[in-house]
């Protein structure tokens, strides 16, 4: 969880400024299509640790290690984020019981993660000026993001990493994967 939180603490470093260029190119929209990559490592813990306060534990401490780290965004954006994920991924996983991870369950996951903090990033960042077709577009996008960036892509890694033997003691390795 640790490992996976720094690495994204480093990760989400870089991705502000790739956000801001997109942003540059492509406003509201194009910022929306990297969103994904933001929350994946708390997804990334739970499928392979798959056990109750996992999403907890990894945003909590992404969120400490991006605040020693800095954001283009400020400090409140990096804690409420981190709540609102691991709000929302706790209470997906609880209701699953921790006993369901393929594909299906994965892209819902990823698409989940969005809308609390979208409704938060609205009122702290002011994306109500946008207008309406702007707002839906961009929240459309920023579903489809978290799905396949979070939720797929997660699924690949995750998958990928139980295939190589590493992930032994967890588990993940224990259940058969799923598609």
């Amino acid at each position: 969880m640790a490992m996976l939180a720094t690495a994204n603490g480093a990760m989400t470093f870089y991705l502000s400024v790739v956000n801001k260029m997109l942003n540059n190119f492509g406003g509201p929209i194009a910022t929306s299509t990297i969103v994904g990559l933001y929350m994946i490592y708390g997804l990334l813990a739970y499928y392979i640790i798959r056990k109750p306060g996992t999403a907890v534990i990894t945003y909590s401490i992404g969120a400490l290690v991006q605040s020693f780290i800095g954001s283009a965004y400020g400090l409140a954006s990096i804690i409420v984020a981190a709540l609102c994920y691991m709000v929302v991924l706790e209470g997906l996983c609880w209701i699953t019981r921790y006993n369901k991870w393929n594909l299906t369950f994965m892209l819902i996951a990823g698409a989940a993660l969005v809308p609390l903090w979208f409704v938060f990033a609205a009122q702290m960042f002011g994306y109500t000026a946008w207008g309406w077709p702007v707002l839906i577009s961009a929240f459309v996008t920023r579903v489809i993001s978290g799905a396949v960036l979070c939720g797929w892509l997660t699924k690949v890694l995750g998958d990928g990493l139980i295939r190589t033997g590493l992930l032994k003691r967890y588990r993940s390795s224990e259940q058969p994967l799923e598609v």
